[in-house]
């Protein structure tokens, strides 16, 4: 984010999540939200000049190395070579088929969100893509994820658990809506969640959505990071 600050203010207000920044050289302006005092959720200062603010999805890995080495193997790019993150783990970022970043993460003393699936934490992670196709082609060489779902939405599976989601992006939408990974959060009353952040300074980008896992409606944050807020939630994984 171009303001952690802002960015502090503006979930802790929308979400109820309390910012804790790392002060010491290494951590490079990096922080984590909590949420009851469990982490939630991670800040940090956007990484080059040209890159929008925006919300990462990690995925878990028990070898980085090996997971850099499948996305060149599959077609990807290497964005951020594998790095040491203190003593919390090793992350690496890349793009797929398509051009969607996306990072992996190897922990160490971090394994990731303390909370997840409750109000106000992390609730679910999904591809948006034009291509499908390309998606099922390139995820399971780099994951080993299997899909399911049907025919307009896929379900990522790994271990007969569902992980993730993938749809197309609607054809009726600007070509220049890039492809992307949309992070959603869970909260108690998504109608009023959306109008507080629309409060907050926030713009609510589609309209409310009534989907077998809930209500959900995308919202882009004031410094222009998208996500997506979901009620009601079903279980799915």
């Amino acid at each position: 984010m171009p303001d952690t600050d802002a960015a502090a203010r503006f979930y802790d207000a929308l979400l109820g999540w309390r910012a804790g920044f790392d002060a010491s050289p290494e951590a490079q302006g990096y922080g984590q939200f909590h949420l009851n005092g469990k982490v939630v959720a991670g800040v940090g200062p956007t990484m080059s000049p040209d890159s929008p603010p925006h919300w990462t999805t990690y995925v878990a890995t028990d070898d980085i190395e090996a997971t850099t080495a499948r996305v060149r193997e599959a077609g990807g790019t290497v964005v951020v070579p594998p790095m040491q993150v203190l003593q919390a783990g090793r992350l690496a970022g890349y793009t797929d088929l398509e051009g969607v970043f996306f990072m992996a993460w190897q922990s160490l003393d971090h394994r990731g969100a303390e909370v997840v699936n409750e109000p106000g934490a992390w609730a679910w992670n999904e591809l948006n893509t034009r291509d499908p196709a390309a998606a099922r082609e390139f995820y399971p060489k780099v994951f080993g994820w299997e899909h399911g779902g049907n025919a307009y939405y896929t379900e990522w599976k790994t271990a007969d658990k569902t992980i993730a989601g993938m749809m197309p992006i609607p054809p009726d939408l600007p070509p220049d809506v890039p492809p992307h990974w949309l992070v959603y959060f869970a909260v108690d009353d998504v109608d009023a969640s959306v109008k507080l952040a629309k409060e907050l300074g926030a713009e609510q980008t589609g309209p409310f959505v009534d989907s077998p896992a809930g209500r959900l409606a995308t919202v882009r944050d004031p410094q222009g990071a998208l996500f997506a807020l979901i009620s009601g939630l079903q279980e799915h994984h």
